[in-house]
């Protein structure tokens, strides 16, 4: 025969512990859905760094070339010296919240001139 126990002091205490854990867990996953989002943005940031300062060496129009790889509010700056040209690309990315601040990731590239390219 097997005795039930009877009704008594932890009764209810699943529900305290939702209640305590579940917000936690909530911002546990915002902050990794946010970290991947911020590595996405990143890669994306390196690739049209790279794509601007290859295009860039080359003699062509860098700006065009990382802004067709970059994210989508996305700043790109580009200096041009006498045998290389870095880009930087930086761009936004929003936390998972509605009042949180945003995170900038960076992608920076350096390519050599190519030689007999005219600026």
């Amino acid at each position: 025969m097997i005795q039930r126990r009877p009704p008594g002091r932890d009764r209810g205490s699943f529900t305290a512990e939702l209640a305590a854990g579940l917000p936690a867990l909530i911002m546990l996953l915002l902050a990794g859905l946010t970290a991947v989002a911020a590595v996405t943005a990143k890669g994306q940031c390196v690739d049209a760094a790279r794509e601007g300062a290859i295009a860039g060496a080359r003699g062509e129009g860098a700006t065009a070339a990382a802004d067709r790889v970059a994210p989508p509010g996305a700043s790109i700056d580009v200096a041009t010296g006498d045998d290389a040209v870095t880009v930087v690309v930086r761009a936004p990315v929003r936390m998972l919240g509605a009042h949180l601040p945003a995170i900038t990731v960076e992608g920076r590239a350096v390519a050599a001139r190519e030689p007999g390219v005219i600026e």
